[in-house]
């Protein structure tokens, strides 16, 4: 018998390490060649290793959430296989270390408890019930000023507390009595049949929350943002949407984000200098001619943002059929790591949940992303009366480093002319 590792692979150009996402094998499994015995993840992308022999895992490489160096151990595995040529070979017997085995157990020492033992904390002493005053039904308890100011503050019914001063004067000390019984039994608070919540839950932050955190972070720490927001009458443009989705046939249905996408392609051949990189470790601005749109999708992991490359290439309903596709691929964990890196300028929408305005944050190393807000319908004042017209907010974010205030509004600017006349996003220069 051998004992063979199966080490993490170069999951990606340029990858050096990668955190353990997923185990779908534990020591002591039998599995084959081929099976899947972990998922990796990074760059957002999650990556399953299968095993190379068959045989039976004897040792596994660390917990969920660590992060591993491309080339390290992954897993150990026993097995009758041949090693491929190069391969170090362990000794031919698993050595004992490699087995689970138990703690050895602690001597006894008769002056402490066993660790094994439950020791229960003694007990605390029952507080008794304050009893009711013993005074005449109706008459008014004794108390002096500070007493009765501080029982109203409290809440305290002073007919319902025993005094223990001359004359069944209620005092301080009487006070505190009962306010340490309503610590203590918080069950006789209960009257309004609430109880308060007690403990907390510790959640580590691993996989796609941890790269979530790591590219926030990066983005708020390098980038100084600045933020614009528009508004934007968008009547024409759901006339627009709403009578190319009745004929569409097999296509796709139109949403917003094909028109967002056809907008930005069109804006920034005005400006290519939104459609960038900022390279700050280099100093160095990368301009893209091509427009690859990172659409923000929201998962059950957490927030990923697939590209949809050379979007100026596309129509609305091919970019409509492509934006549902990669965010079905994110939504399901099966993008590829090519389709979530790369883009050069982002759209992120909550749609329908969306707010009046929002201040999205920029997609390092990107230079600008464009958010889109809640569509409501609003009076506005045509010049003669109020009419109702759709309106959406549109917030635009800029890396303030390379992109000036002015040139932000007037890219806005750009932005809100074709949304409110969508025919300009169809006319060739």
């Amino acid at each position: 018998m051998n004992i063979l590792p199966v080490k993490l692979p170069d999951v990606g150009e340029g990858v050096t390490e990668a955190e353990l996402a997923e185990w779908h094998v534990k020591v002591g499994d039998i599995i084959k060649e081929d099976d899947v015995i972990a998922a990796v993840m990074t760059d957002k992308v999650t990556v399953e290793i299968p095993s190379f022999y068959e045989g039976k895992v004897i040792w596994i490489g660390g917990e969920i959430g660590d992060v591993l160096a491309v080339g390290s151990d992954l897993v150990r595995i026993e097995t009758e296989a041949e090693p491929p040529q190069g391969t170090p070979v362990e000794a031919e017997e698993p050595a004992p270390a490699a087995e689970p085995q138990q703690a050895p157990e602690p001597q006894k020492n008769p002056s402490q408890p066993s660790p094994t033992r439950d020791v229960k904390p003694p007990a605390d002493k029952p507080v008794a019930a304050t009893p009711l005053a013993p005074r005449a039904e109706g008459a008014s308890p004794l108390a002096p000023p500070s007493v009765r100011a501080r029982a109203r503050d409290g809440g305290i019914d002073l007919r319902q507390v025993a005094g223990s001063g001359p004359a069944g004067r209620i005092t301080h000390a009487d006070l505190d009595a009962v306010f340490d019984q309503a610590l203590q039994q918080p069950a006789q608070r209960q009257q309004t049949g609430r109880s308060p919540r007690t403990g907390s839950q510790e959640i580590k932050v691993v996989g796609m929350r941890r790269k979530i955190a790591e590219r926030m972070s990066l983005a708020n720490a390098r980038i100084p943002h600045i933020t614009v927001v528009e508004e934007v009458d968008v009547t024409a443009l759901e006339d627009l949407r709403a009578k190319l989705n009745a004929g569409r046939g097999e296509k796709p249905k139109l949403t917003i984000l094909p028109f967002v996408v056809a907008t930005l392609s069109k804006a920034v051949l005005d400006h290519p200098e939104m459609n960038a990189h900022y390279l700050d470790d280099q100093e160095v601005i990368l301009r893209h001619k091509g427009v690859h749109t990172g659409i923000a999708t929201m998962t059950d992991v957490g927030l990923v943002v697939p590209v949809l490359r050379h979007a100026e290439a596309f129509g609305l309903f091919d970019t409509a059929a492509e934006i549902a596709r990669l965010s079905e691929a994110a939504r399901t964990g099966k993008a590829t790591r090519e389709e979530l890196t790369g883009s050069s300028i982002t759209i992120t929408s909550l749609g329908p949940l969306g707010a009046v305005a929002t201040t999205p944050i920029i997609n390092h190393p990107e230079v600008a992303i464009l958010g889109i807000n809640k569509m409501a319908t609003r009076p506005m004042w045509d010049g003669t009366q109020f009419v109702p017209r759709k309106m959406m907010n549109i917030s635009a974010s800029f890396d303030h480093r390379v992109i000036d205030g002015w040139d932000a509004a007037v890219f806005v600017r750009r932005i809100k002319d074709l949304l409110e006349t969508p025919a300009l996003m169809f006319m060739e220069d």
